[in-house]
C-alpha cells in the first residue's frame, strides 16, 4: 500500500479536481494518441467503460512507483487528513499521457509514473487515527510518497477499517475454489496457492469499503477516559481497538459496530485472542458497541469475564460488568498460562 500527498498545495489540488473528482476518458482521441497499444488494451481489461481516475508521480519516485501493484490501497493525504483511499488499478510508465492531464513540474518533470484506480472513496479521516497505530508517530505528516509493506500496510488496513474490492474479490473466488472442491470431491487447495487473476477483473458500482463507525464509536469512548494512558496494541492477531492501563490495572477492548449477536460473538473471538498478548496481564476484557445488545448475548460475554460497554447517550457509555468470579476464573485463561 502506499501514503500518497496528494492536496497539500494548489498544483496538487488542480490534479485532484481534474483526475480524482472525476474520472478520465483515455479512450477519447486526446489521451488515447498517447498510449501504446499495450497500455490501452490493459486499460481497457479493468475499465471497459473507457474511463478511470489517474494519478502520477515524477522520476524522483521511479523505485517506489515500481513496487505498486493491482489491489495496492492508496491513501491519499493532504491537510492533516486522508482525503480519499482507493485501489491501484494499472501501473505504467508514459510520460506523453501524463503530460495531457497535468502539466509537468517546472523542477522535476513529467508525472510520468502513471496509475488507474479501480475504485476510490473520498474521506475526511485525521492524520491523529494514524498517530494512534502502533507503528506511527504523533506528528507524521506523510511528506512524500511512501509504500509500506507487511506488517505496517496491514496495521493501516485493519485500524482504518478499509475493505478493498480486489480483496472481497479474492474472498468470493476461494469461496468458490472451496465450494467446488467439495462438490467435485477433489482436495481443497491451501489458501496460498490460491490466485485470482487480475485480468478477469471487471470495474462495477462498488466502492473501496471505509468502514468508520467503529472507529468513531472508539473516538468518542475514548474521550471519556481520563487518569489512563490509552494505546493501540498491535498483537499477532491483529490491531486491539484500545489498550488501557491505569490505576485499575490493564483493560484490552474491542469496538464494534452493531450489538447484533453476529458482532458479539466476533467481538468475544479477538478478545480472546489478543488478551495473552498484553504485555501486561489483562485485568479486564470488554466488548464496545453502540447500543445495548441483548441480555443473551451479554449473557455470553459473562460467561467468559468479558464486560459489555454500550453507548447509553452522546458521550455518555454505560458498562455491564461480568461477575467477579467468571473475571477471576478467566484471568489465568486470558493470559495464557499454562497453555502451550
Amino acid at each position: 500500500m502506499a501514503i500518497q500527498p496528494s492536496y497539500g498545495n494548489p498544483i496538487a489540488r488542480r490534479h485532484w479536481r481534474d483526475t480524482l473528482d472525476q474520472e478520465v476518458p483515455f479512450g477519447s482521441e486526446e489521451y488515447a494518441a498517447t498510449l501504446s497499444g499495450e497500455q490501452r488494451d490493459a486499460l481497457l481489461r479493468i475499465h471497459p467503460t473507457e474511463s478511470a481516475r489517474f494519478w502520477g508521480a515524477t522520476s524522483v519516485q521511479d523505485k517506489n512507483m515500481a513496487r505498486l501493484r493491482m489491489g495496492d490501497v492508496v491513501l491519499f493525504t493532504g491537510q492533516n487528513l486522508v482525503r480519499g483511499i482507493g485501489e491501484v488499478g494499472l501501473t505504467f510508465r508514459n510520460a506523453e499521457f501524463a503530460d495531457a492531464m497535468w502539466t509537468p513540474d517546472p523542477d522535476k518533470g513529467s508525472w510520468r509514473n502513471v496509475y488507474s484506480l479501480l475504485s476510490f472513496r473520498h474521506t475526511e479521516i485525521p492524520y491523529s487515527e494514524i498517530w494512534d497505530l502502533p507503528s506511527f508517530n504523533a506528528g507524521d505528516n506523510f511528506m512524500g510518497l511512501r509504500v509500506l509493506e507487511g506488517d505496517k500496510a496491514d496495521e493501516i488496513l485493519q485500524g482504518l477499517g478499509i475493505g478493498t474490492v480486489t480483496e472481497a474479490r479474492r474472498k468470493l473466488a476461494r469461496d468458490a475454489e472451496v465450494a467446488n472442491a467439495i462438490a467435485t470431491g477433489t482436495r481443497v487447495v491451501p489458501v496460498e496457492g490460491v490466485h485470482t487473476s487480475t485480468a478477469a477483473y471487471r470495474r462495477d458500482e462498488r466502492e473501496i469499503q471505509v468502514l468508520r463507525a467503529e472507529a468513531l464509536l472508539v473516538n468518542e469512548y475514548k474521550a471519556t477516559l481520563t487518569g489512563v494512558e490509552v494505546t493501540r496494541l498491535r498483537t499477532p492477531s491483529g490491531i486491539t481497538d484500545l489498550h488501557v492501563t491505569g490505576p485499575d490495572g490493564t483493560e484490552v477492548i474491542e469496538a464494534k459496530s452493531s450489538g447484533d449477536h453476529i458482532h458479539v460473538r466476533a467481538a468475544l473471538a479477538q478478545l480472546l485472542d489478543y488478551a495473552p498478548h498484553s504485555p501486561l496481564p489483562a485485568d479486564r476484557l470488554s466488548a464496545l458497541f453502540p447500543v445495548r445488545p441483548a441480555a443473551k448475548d451479554i449473557t455470553l460475554l459473562h460467561r467468559y469475564g468479558i464486560d459489555c460497554l454500550y453507548r447509553l447517550t452522546p458521550h455518555t457509555f454505560e458498562r455491564i460488568v461480568a461477575p467477579d468470579e467468571a473475571r477471576m476464573y478467566m484471568r489465568k485463561i486470558w493470559a495464557g498460562v499454562g497453555i502451550s
